[in-house]
């Protein structure tokens, strides 16, 4: 079973309306400009902090570059959300985040929409840490996250004992079980891998539901690819629970959950 989320939020005929306004000329214009703004300066900002950051993770303690990491990344995903709602090409509602933006070594695990989830969640979820391909460690371009106590995606064993590591230490880990984005917006199956660092670190696992109106950035958007604004994106709470059992079974129970939320009039919690 698979639950299409596109159309979770805004999806009326005042989003019609509001959509068929949009592509009168002038605001079309103003629209298009903004959004090759908006991504002009998220490429060249994070672009020139992942070059600051490969230094400073030579430099500083690793304790300190990774609180000074994880707020610079927290800062600057969400100056480029307060961009676009300025602008007004997108609409965000992330206030349920704001009842765990003091939370220290939890699992937060989320569906993945689309490339722009990382930048919602992060904008709200200070001392969070995430898990980088292995392929892509040595990504100059993620500076940033190296120096924020990101996670390499190395051999099985090791990385849950890295991840269960920076649990304990206080850090928060955001996963997507789904390990990749599916298409057309569509619930994938769930890796057991976060209930397996959950269960070692004896973390609780918050869940989050994320929801939009718009395919930007899902599977096979590309980047530069102007889509319909304004975007809406809300982010909601739901249970915070503990791994029972094999991870393997509690991986199964839990996108139960996140399927039963985010289908067509599923209860938000």
């Amino acid at each position: 079973m698979a639950s299409d989320q596109s159309a979770a939020v805004g999806c009326g005929p005042d989003e019609a309306a509001e959509i068929a306004a949009r592509r009168r000329p002038l605001r079309h214009a103003w629209d298009t400009f903004s959004f090759f703004l908006v991504l002009t300066l998220l490429a060249v900002g994070f672009s020139i902090w992942s070059m600051i950051a490969m230094v400073l993770v030579h430099l500083l303690p690793r304790r300190f570059g990774q609180r000074l990491g994880q707020k610079a990344i927290g800062a600057s995903f969400g100056f480029f959300l307060w961009t676009m709602r300025g602008l007004g090409i997108a609409r965000v509602d992330l206030s349920a985040l704001d009842e765990v933006r003091d939370a220290r070594g939890v699992v937060f695990v989320a569906n993945h929409l689309a490339l722009l989830d990382i930048l919602l969640l992060g904008s709200r979820l200070p001392r969070t840490v995430c898990i980088i391909k292995a392929s892509l460690w040595g990504n100059p371009v993620l500076g940033g996250g190296r120096l924020a106590g990101y996670i390499r995606s190395d051999e099985p064993l090791r990385l849950v004992r890295n991840a269960a590591a920076a649990l304990r230490e206080g850090s928060n880990l955001l996963i997507f079980p789904e390990g990749t984005r599916q298409p057309a917006g569509q619930l994938g199956p769930f890796r057991p891998g976060f209930a397996l660092i959950a269960k070692e670190a004896q973390a609780p696992v918050q869940t989050l539901f994320i929801e939009s109106n718009s395919p930007y950035l899902r599977k096979g958007w590309p980047l530069w690819k102007r889509p319909e604004f304004p975007l809406r994106y809300q982010v909601t709470l739901g249970p915070r629970l503990q791994v029972q059992g094999r991870a393997e079974e509690f991986a199964q129970t839990l996108r139960a959950v996140f399927l039963h939320h985010l289908q067509p009039g599923g209860h938000h919690s």
